[in-house]
């Protein structure tokens, strides 16, 4: 996976919804927009080589508001960036967003 071209791919709008995707992101208020603001600095937060599907990971980005995101995408060999699920970490369960709490 190349980081770069995910970003490049993402701030670009190149990405398409997984059908779960599509529901949170409007259930959650989550526009195209802000997934590519925060596209173009995510961060590889979590890696699932063997996810039940399809290799992905869990991404950190943040928009140019500051609203931190959470994308979790496939990262095989496409033409779009397939996101599977995304949405706004709870500081509850997360350290500094990057890290799962464990207590």
């Amino acid at each position: 996976m190349d980081i770069a071209n995910l970003r490049k791919d993402l701030a670009a709008g190149r990405f398409e919804f997984s059908r779960h995707a599509f529901h949170r992101a409007v259930e959650r208020n989550i526009s195209a927009d802000e997934i590519r603001q925060a596209g173009a600095v995510v961060e590889v937060i979590e890696d699932y080589p063997r996810d039940k599907y399809l290799p992905s990971c869990l991404l950190l980005g943040f928009t140019s508001g500051g609203r931190p995101l959470h994308l979790q995408v496939c990262y095989i060999e496409a033409e779009l960036v397939k996101i599977i699920t995304l949405y706004e970490p709870n500081p509850g369960q997360w350290e500094e967003y990057r890290r799962r709490r464990t207590s």
